[in-house]
């Protein structure tokens, strides 16, 4: 059974579209090849995860939801460039970027509970 951890803009200041483009596909005008992108809200999310994501509106009024656990992160070719190759996956979404702290704390969450049973999803409005 999922349980929601932290709330992601607890951990996360910036909002670089570079780097939202390589993990999730949003406004992907870079050309980076998604790590996770399009698959929707899960269907076994907890009671209150479901409910906050109910709280914006749902399907009909966000965009790009999605998940990804950490065993992905972890297995990401964080060296992986954009369409242009000046941007790796590292540089606009890796641990020293604003997502390092998000990677840190899935990274400790993972070593309790195991790398497929720690979750990220977001969606955007």
């Amino acid at each position: 059974m999922w349980q929601a951890a932290i709330d992601l803009f607890l951990l996360n200041s910036g909002n670089a579209y570079d780097g939202l483009a390589c993990l999730f596909g949003i406004r992907n005008t870079f050309g980076f090849r998604p790590v996770a992108e399009g698959r929707g809200f899960p269907h076994d999310a907890s009671e209150g995860l479901t409910s906050e994501f109910a709280g914006y509106g749902g399907p009909a009024d966000v965009f790009g939801t999605t998940w990804l656990t950490w065993a992905e992160v972890a297995s990401v070719d964080w060296t992986e460039t954009d369409s242009s190759g000046r941007r790796s996956r590292g540089m606009v979404a890796g641990d020293e970027s604003d997502w390092g702290p998000v990677w840190s704390v899935m990274r400790t969450l993972s070593e309790v509970h195991g790398a497929q049973n720690v979750r990220l999803v977001v969606w955007f409005h």
